[in-house]
């Protein structure tokens, strides 16, 4: 008995002991845990900008600013789905916007207006919002469309003229998107999309790479197709045309879940000069509010007839030279809707131009640069050399580009 009720007091000696262990030493451990979470976090976070500087220059800047000018191309195509079709293709004018982006390493947003709108009370509006990496990239979006469409084309039945239509304004097709998209870049240590479309790094190499994304949207298509019938009598003559029953909606809103596949290429095809090209594919399943269960749903709410088929495409031309850069490109989405009374496509896109500097040298990049000032002799700049030469400004030559290229590009 004696020899368990010491046993006993060991144990709880032992637990005293650690109970009145010094608070600097608790502390102590409480910080090194910490240090360790906080570096293996940055350790992660730090392998999405990872980068081969063989094929890749990364961005030595903290901030950018840019001026971009804009022209969107938006169109509509309705059809109806039957033995003798309906259809009609509407788009807007297309009018040029400019606005200014701002950029802080990942973030890239920026606001847009029209020219020719200016007014307070009707203006229109998109934003955009990126974030770019090397091995990932976001792009969230809100877009609104207003109710300037006119007609370009359309069929109301065989024998049917309808030129008098085409041409026509129609007011009465409104659209909306809201959600964001999400890629994951295969190739991301050799290949930079954001090179070519955030102007963020340099591709210095040629180098492709596979794409594999996700996105959710949440779309709204209104459709008076009243006004549409007033139109057809207006300019065709009174019952001529008759709509089709199938084209007889005032609103569809579905919301869009997809997965992306697609190849990305860029061509270095000059010093400071890329050439991109990506085409994207995209599985959709898009679910509208009015849904209820019919018939070939399973268990899971799951329609087949809701999986469509849509497309992205990219293409810009850039030149950088790390300071400066300049370019433009062209953003083109494609998106089906179908259902078993009619069909639905927009193809909306964009055609920028832009011009941008980079400014807040990065520290690692800014003591490189001292230390290369501070190591030229003296007397080095008392006679000026021509601009663009070896010893120009800067480096005076003394860095690896600027010693092969005669070009210094360390400002």
């Amino acid at each position: 008995m004696k020899r368990v009720i010491a046993c006993f007091l060991f144990v709880m000696l032992t637990f005293a002991v650690r109970a009145v262990e010094p608070v600097d030493t608790v502390m102590q451990r409480l910080t090194e845990k910490l240090n360790s979470g906080y570096h293996e976090v940055k350790r992660i976070v730090s392998r999405f900008d990872w980068i081969d500087t063989t094929y890749i220059e990364p961005q030595h800047y903290n901030f950018t600013v840019m001026l971009q000018a804009t022209q969107n191309y938006d169109l509509y195509i309705l059809r109806s789905v039957g033995d003798d079709p309906q259809s009609v293709t509407f788009s807007p004018d297309m009018k040029l916007k400019v606005g200014p982006y701002f950029g802080w390493r990942w973030i890239f947003a920026g606001y847009t207006f029209e020219l020719s709108n200016i007014s307070l009370s009707n203006l229109k509006q998109e934003f955009v919002m990126s974030l770019y990496t090397s091995q990932i990239g976001v792009d969230l979006f809100y877009r609104r469309t207003g109710n300037d469409y006119k007609i370009r084309n359309a069929r109301l039945g065989k024998d049917i003229d309808v030129r008098r239509l085409n041409g026509a304004s129609f007011g009465g097709i409104q659209a909306g998107i809201t959600g964001f998209n999400a890629y994951y870049i295969f190739n991301h240590g050799r290949f930079s999309y954001p090179a070519a479309f955030s102007q963020s790094t340099i591709q210095k190499v040629s180098c492709g790479s596979w794409m594999a994304g996700l996105g959710y949207t949440s779309n709204t298509l209104s459709f008076d197709y009243r006004d549409l019938q007033i139109l057809s009598d207006e300019r065709l003559g009174r019952q001529v045309a008759v709509v089709d029953s199938g084209l007889m909606f005032d609103k569809v809103k579905y919301n869009d879940f997809n997965i992306s596949g697609g190849y990305a290429y860029n061509w270095v095809f000059a010093r400071n000069w890329l050439f991109a090209a990506s085409l994207q594919a995209a599985i959709a399943y898009k679910r509208s509010s009015a849904d209820g269960p019919s018939e070939g749903q399973n268990y899971l709410g799951f329609v087949f007839e809701n999986v469509n088929l849509d497309g992205i495409g990219r293409f810009g031309i850039v030149y950088n030279n790390m300071r400066w850069y300049a370019g433009a490109s062209v953003i083109v989405h494609s998106n089906n809707y179908r259902k078993p009374r009619f069909f639905a496509n927009n193809t909306f896109g964009s055609m920028n131009l832009y011009v941008g500097y980079n400014f807040g040298l990065k520290k690692k990049y800014r003591k490189r640069h001292e230390e290369k000032i501070l190591s030229l002799p003296d007397g080095m700049f008392d006679s000026p050399a021509p601009r663009g030469s070896a010893s120009d400004v800067h480096c005076g030559g003394q860095c690896d580009d600027c010693s092969a290229a005669g070009q210094c590009t360390c400002e």
